[in-house]
């Protein structure tokens, strides 16, 4: 499927930012709800859950929907929660998402509701997507009345590899209201890293696509002392991981990037023993399709060739990522005009780059104009430089941010949908 940004045409991305006394006014109800808010996040908090499935999180979920005018519907495959909220008027249908799922990370923050569950953590600021997305609920809830169409509320487990928003798709995501399909779509992501309260946004790649590869050099074993019997894998290795670095720098241009690291790499028992086998894998990081595809066919390439030069085969492995999350230009102007009214031109910054980390709302995006936005979340009385960052067992975020991002999540549907 094709990674260039989806098609401009159609109501969300001629969507417009709600005028300024409108977005102050969902700012201010925002704040108000703001204790609210923050204790959903840190109930969540309390509670990670990693993965497709996630009872308890769905069930605090559901029972936060339950008060409000929200049709709801569940995944069959996932943990998965789909709420419809219907506008005064018919007319187009908005997607919000947040996802829910923690990572297997040990919390070492020492915060008061840190999480409770061993080997679990709300890492990544996935509990305050939620906590955010369900604030804004609540908001357009009230607001029914100016609404024009649907707001549909996507809450989707497993986006920390699994895939959770692909499954969401195939039971039918987009077509929760069947005489209107989706439209369009925003997700807001939190950040340690970025300042806090700045919301950035670009137009084109937000986000990179990701792939695994794993590479096993076949040798043959013997003594240590004896290299000539055997045929020793760990050079080849070694080689192989040289090779590849020299492969990026001299085919990927540098206005079509790519990443590629190897990660892991292992052979060998002790120190008197040749190996019969080294096994290394890593990640692929690209900006588009096509570049996606050289990296990958190249380190099929090179690995295969560098082992030939030595006699040595290799057996190649690659497990196909999250594609390239691509932000509409129109969205994307709507998401920047939107939190300058909102926050403050100031608080509203186009990013100059994309991030090299993948994102599953990608597969959103490929079907309906749309965009990401990140959310600065770092803590008060740190540096965004040195802060510990989003997938550490010390990241904190900055809670003060919770109504800034619900009422963005609701001005982007108001606008839509006025």
């Amino acid at each position: 499927m094709s990674m260039e940004p989806a098609s401009s045409q159609g109501p969300a991305a001629s969507s417009r930012a709600v005028g300024g006394e409108g977005v102050l006014s969902l700012l201010a109800a925002a704040r108000a709800d703001a204790d609210r808010t923050v204790d959903l996040r840190r109930r969540l908090h309390r509670h990670p859950e990693v993965g497709l499935h996630l009872p308890r999180t769905q069930a605090t979920v559901l029972e936060e929907l339950a008060a409000l005018p929200v049709e709801v519907t569940v995944g069959t495959s996932t943990s998965s929660v789909v709420g419809v909220l219907r506008g005064a008027r018919p007319g187009p249908t908005y997607l919000l998402r947040a996802d829910m799922d923690a990572l297997p990370v040990h919390e070492d923050t020492g915060l008061p509701f840190a999480s409770e569950v061993p080997g679990a953590m709300h890492a990544c600021g996935h509990d305050l997507h939620v906590a955010m997305l369900l604030g804004a609920a609540r908001l357009l809830a009230e607001r029914r009345d100016a609404l024009a169409g649907q707001v549909v509320l996507m809450l989707q487990p497993g986006e920390e590899g699994f895939h959770g928003a692909r499954y969401m798709l195939e039971e039918g995501l987009l077509d929760a209201v069947p005489e209107a399909p989706v439209s369009g779509a925003f997700a807001l992501h939190v950040f340690s890293t970025q300042p806090s309260g700045v919301v950035s946004v670009r137009p084109g790649p937000m986000m990179a696509a990701a792939d695994h590869w794993m590479v096993t050099v076949q040798g043959r074993g013997g003594h240590a002392s004896m290299p000539h019997a055997a045929a020793d894998p760990v050079p080849v290795a070694a080689e192989i991981v040289l090779a590849l670095q020299s492969m990026v720098t001299r085919r990927a241009p540098v206005f079509d990037p790519a990443v590629l690291t190897v990660a892991h790499l292992t052979a060998g028992s002790t120190d008197n023993v040749i190996p019969d086998s080294a096994f290394m894998e890593g990640t692929i990081r690209t900006l588009s399709a096509e570049r996606r595809a050289d990296m990958v066919g190249g380190v099929r390439r090179v690995a295969t060739h560098v082992a030939a030069a030595h006699g040595l085969q290799v057996e190649f492995e690659h497990r196909e990522g999250y594609p390239v999350t691509v932000n509409d230009a129109g969205v994307a102007e709507t998401v920047r005009a939107t939190a300058a009214a909102l926050l403050g031109s100031e608080r509203s910054v186009l990013a100059r780059e994309p991030l090299m980390g993948a994102e599953d709302f990608a597969y959103v995006l490929q079907h309906v104009p749309g965009a990401m936005a990140f959310l600065g979340a770092c803590p008060p009385g740190s540096d965004p430089a040195t802060v510990a960052g989003n997938h550490s067992n010390l990241v904190v975020f900055d809670e003060a941010v919770l109504p800034d991002g619900v009422a963005l999540h609701a001005a982007m549907a108001l606008g839509a949908l006025a």
